[in-house]
C-alpha cells in the first residue's frame, strides 16, 4: 500500500464528510505512520504465514449456546404508560442535535 500523505488523509476525510484542520491532518498522518511501523514489525516476523490462526487465547476455551426461546412481549399500551409523551406508538424525546 502506498504511504499515507496529507493529501490522502484529506481525501479520505472529505469522503467521510469530516473536515480536518492542518494540525488534525498532521496528527492523523503521524498516527498512520506509527500504525504502519507496527504493522511492518509484525510483517517481519519469520514464518508467520505458517502459524495456525487462533479464535481465543486459551486452548481449553469452550462455549455453550443457549436455547432460542420465543417469549411473548409486553403489550405496547402497557409500555407507553411509562412514557411522558408519545404520539401513536412512537415515543417523543427531547431534541439533542442542533
Amino acid at each position: 500500500m502506498s504511504k499515507f500523505t496529507s493529501e490522502v488523509v484529506d481525501d479520505l476525510a472529505d469522503k467521510l464528510l469530516i473536515g480536518l484542520t492542518k494540525p488534525e491532518n498532521e496528527m492523523v498522518v503521524k498516527e498512520f505512520e506509527e500504525i504502519d511501523k507496527n504493522i511492518n514489525v509484525l510483517n517481519d516476523i519469520p514464518n508467520l504465514s505458517g502459524c495456525e490462526l487462533m479464535t481465543h487465547c486459551l486452548d481449553d476455551f469452550s462455549y455453550e449456546l443457549k436455547e432460542d426461546v420465543a417469549e411473548t412481549s409486553i403489550p405496547i399500551d402497557d409500555l407507553l404508560k411509562n412514557c411522558d409523551d408519545y404520539v401513536g406508538t412512537e415515543i417523543k424525546v427531547p431534541k439533542v442535535v442542533g
